[in-house]
């Protein structure tokens, strides 16, 4: 039997955007470092295109546009617009380095089908 005090607030049913590893947030802190701006924050996007219909892109930005999402991690910002925050609630950014090379990984939820490269995915 559930009560009233044993369901879930309006904010803990929410996914949480994005979540980053450790190793994810030291190599965004490094590249921050190489720009030389401690303002700088990692805006995170999903744009039409890829192989699959949707792809990944990362930017850094200074300013926070209305409506933006902001996720603090391990001392890093993540920005997410408002389009791309459908596409990215609960996924994951990691960073590996492997034998393809060194990139940022997303391990999406919301993705049904992703592609080889791993940075185009179809919802």
């Amino acid at each position: 039997m559930s009560t009233a005090t044993e369901a879930l607030s309006p904010v803990e049913s929410i996914p949480s955007v994005l979540t980053l590893t450790v190793s994810a947030a030291e190599k965004i802190k490094s590249l921050i470092a190489e720009e030389g701006s401690d303002d700088l924050k990692l805006r995170v996007f999903v744009t039409g295109g890829g192989c699959s219909g949707f792809q990944y892109g990362f930017t850094f930005d200074e300013n926070v546009n209305e409506g933006d999402t902001e996720v603090e991690q391990y001392g890093v910002t993540l920005l997410v617009d408002p389009m791309s925050y459908q596409y990215l609630a609960g996924a994951e950014i990691d960073y590996s380095e492997g034998l393809e090379g060194a990139q940022f990984v997303i391990k999406n939820p919301n993705a049904t089908t992703t592609c080889g490269c791993g940075s185009s995915f179809s919802a």
